[in-house]
């Protein structure tokens, strides 16, 4: 995923800094893939979307990401190869052993 070939994850707000971030081609890191992060409605729900510099949800669908997500303040989890993304704060442990799936599936295709 990264410039390096690693598996890369952020969850909640942290899909975030993927905003900016650029392949190596140039092109948005997040297009063509599966990602979620904190939901517009989550926002609303704690009264933040006039708060927050930009929409986490809105991100990626600007970059031509494809953003899914589950319900409100439930783990939810989007594995698109070596980007692994977590919807909220409820998300990192589905999020670490989704982590730790794909690098023990690494692991696997190098032994």
């Amino acid at each position: 995923m990264g410039a390096a070939g690693k598996t890369v994850s952020a969850v909640c707000h942290a899909p975030g800094v993927f905003r900016h971030t650029k392949a190596a081609d140039g092109s948005p890191l997040v297009k063509g893939k599966k990602v979620t992060g904190f939901t517009n409605t989550g926002e609303a729900a704690v009264d933040l979307t006039a708060v927050v510099p930009f929409l986490v949800e809105d991100m990626p669908l600007k970059n031509g990401g494809v953003y899914s997500k589950g319900a409100d303040w439930q783990p939810f989890v989007v594995t698109d190869d070596k980007l692994i993304t977590g919807q909220n704060p409820v998300s990192p442990e589905a999020a670490a052993k989704a982590v730790l799936s794909q690098l023990k599936s690494e692991a696997s295709k190098t032994a």
